[in-house]
């Protein structure tokens, strides 16, 4: 924790942390665009068979010279329960005796039917190509629509893995390069996929950059501010996922899925320039012992900052007279076995394990299902975006008056309520589910900046992105999982939405368990966790005594 005298010096947050922040919330914007981009890449449109009597305009027959497309699809396609035309069914023979259906008791369902084995006529009047469209993911294959998502969240849970722990091995700054570079090449190859496949194992790449990009964006910003702005910093942000989801209407002026994978890819090679200005965490380079490196880019804090005599004050001799203990443990490294050695830390890790999976299991259940909750979803996915900055600002009121496990638990409490109340307002009162949905939507980005501030400021700098990898397999595995319990509303519309909605609450509940670190300074080592723990239970033990003796 003496990092924090020394950051002091420089400055917590002046024209240096500023830069920082806007450059990580830029990446940040970009990356939270293409984590919901199949929302409209992979949108299902209007369907139905597609019938040689009403598609194939070189067939000529006598009866239908007359007819109108009406009644053509009426012979063509049988009805559902809803009275309308069948998506996924055609009529064997064209039923000749519907055009006479007031003169004769005819039962349309004694005629033969058969699945689309023509393919089918997709509706255009939004989408002019999906993903959907291209490679017919519909009817007896629309779960492999589900499994795209799916293997996309998987490579997020296999980034987790593996940057965590190179992070905390090569660095903050190098992960992120590294990893905008691989987003920016696997999204606009997944552009000119020739099959299913590859654009599946291509999303699978892009997963696992975005979980570098966003998990290693704000340790850096984490890292380089005080206690009291931490919160604000992880605002800012999430405030960029607003950003990304208002990018989502870009949709509407490009509805072919190609043009518009390109559109929001070929932009991130343009920001891999300006990583140059971006700093390393001086913080992970002093406690990985090489406080010469966070020497620099302390010097460089203090210049931007406007500091005055920087280089006398601030010496080799100072930094390691600051943070003696911390360059002593630094000599050891650690491991992740470390996280589960010490019953503090395995505490948290299975306690913060355990909200994630709820956190991201509700919002990906949500933001990757909007087709389900709104007829208009360019318009959903912006207002969605809109409200996050809302959200937001009152979320980081409530960390600061509440603390970070009250506010966690209203948050999420509220975004479960707008999911199941959402579920439950029929499909004709679409401005109602419109609102809810927004709401919801706006919620599950503040619930998850909550639980991004929260984890942060429990686990020491030394291994501290190891330990949010670990943390983000088991949120990973809840997102991998959101896509899938769609399969459910076969059997039942509103099951996969309950769940989302139960899985928040839970989460909440979940994060009271956690102890409280509003306004208290980030652990460096796993001793200074270890301190922490002790110095608490003996503040409550000399609570109990001093009570005990008044009595």
């Amino acid at each position: 924790m003496a990092f924090q005298e020394i950051l002091d010096q420089v400055g917590s947050l002046g024209r240096f942390q500023i830069l920082q922040i806007a450059f990580l919330t830029i990446f940040s914007s970009i990356t939270f665009c293409h984590l919901t981009l199949e929302n409209f890449t992979a949108a299902i449109p209007g369907h139905r068979c597609w019938v040689p009597i009403l598609d194939n305009h070189t067939v000529a027959h006598n009866h239908t010279a007359t007819l109108s497309q009406q009644d053509l699809l009426r012979i063509s396609i049988p009805l559902d329960s809803n009275l309308r035309p069948e998506k996924c069914r055609r009529f064997v023979q064209p039923q000749w005796q519907l055009l006479h259906l007031n003169k004769t008791l005819w039962n349309a369902s004694e005629a033969d039917t058969e699945p689309c084995v023509d393919g089918w006529v997709f509706d255009k009047s939004f989408f002019l190509s999906t993903t959907v469209t291209e490679w017919g993911l519909v009817c007896e294959s629309q779960y492999l629509n589900s499994i795209s998502k799916f293997l996309s969240m998987t490579g997020m849970l296999m980034g987790n893995l593996i940057y965590g722990y190179l992070t905390d091995r090569f660095g903050r700054r190098l992960i992120v390069i590294s990893c905008l570079l691989m987003l920016a090449v696997a999204d606009t190859c997944a552009a000119f996929a020739p099959t299913f496949p590859p654009y599946c194992a291509l999303r699978f790449l892009a997963g696992m950059s975005i979980t570098g990009i966003l998990m290693n964006t704000s340790v850096l910003a984490v890292e380089w501010t005080g206690p009291k702005f931490q919160a604000t910093v992880m605002m800012c942000l999430f405030c960029s996922a607003g950003l990304g989801q208002m990018l989502g209407g870009l949709s509407y002026f490009v509805r072919n899925w190609h043009i518009l994978q390109l559109a929001l890819s070929i932009p991130v090679f343009f920001l891999l320039p300006f990583t140059r200005w971006l700093a390393e965490s001086a913080r992970w380079l002093i406690i990985t012992n090489k406080p010469q490196e966070g020497l620099r880019e302390l010097w460089r804090a203090a210049r931007m900052n406007g500091m005055k005599n920087y280089r006398d004050t601030l010496t080799m001799e100072v930094v390691r007279a600051t943070i003696k203990e911390e360059l002593e443990g630094a000599q050891t490294k650690p491991s992740p076995g470390d996280l589960l050695r010490a019953p503090t830390l395995r505490k948290r890790i299975c306690l913060l394990s355990l909200v994630r999976f709820a956190t991201w299991t509700s919002t990906f259940g949500l933001l990757l299902n909007l087709q389900y909750l709104s007829s208009n979803i360019v318009l959903l996915q912006i207002l969605v975006g809109v409200f996050i900055f809302p959200a937001n600002c009152v979320s980081l009121v409530a960390l600061n008056r509440l603390g970070r496990r009250i506010s966690q638990f209203l948050f999420m409490f509220m975004m479960s309520i707008s999911i199941l109340a959402s579920t439950f307002v029929p499909p004709e009162m679409q401005t109602l589910r419109l609102v809810l949905s927004t709401l919801g939507g706006g919620l599950a980005f503040a619930s998850a900046s909550m639980s991004f501030t929260h984890t942060n400021e429990l686990f020491p700098t030394i291994i501290r992105a190891t330990a949010l990898g670990i943390i983000g397999i088991a949120g990973n595995i809840g997102s991998s999982l959101a896509p899938l319990l769609m399969m459910l509303a076969i059997y039942s519309a509103p099951l996969p939405w309950i769940i989302y909605g139960v899985f928040s609450i839970l989460g909440g509940l979940v994060a009271l368990l956690l102890p409280e670190t509003r306004n208290r300074p980030l652990p460096d080592s796993i001793k200074d966790v270890k301190n922490k723990s002790k110095d608490s239970r003996q503040v409550k033990q000399e609570d109990t005594s001093i009570k005990v003796t008044q009595f």
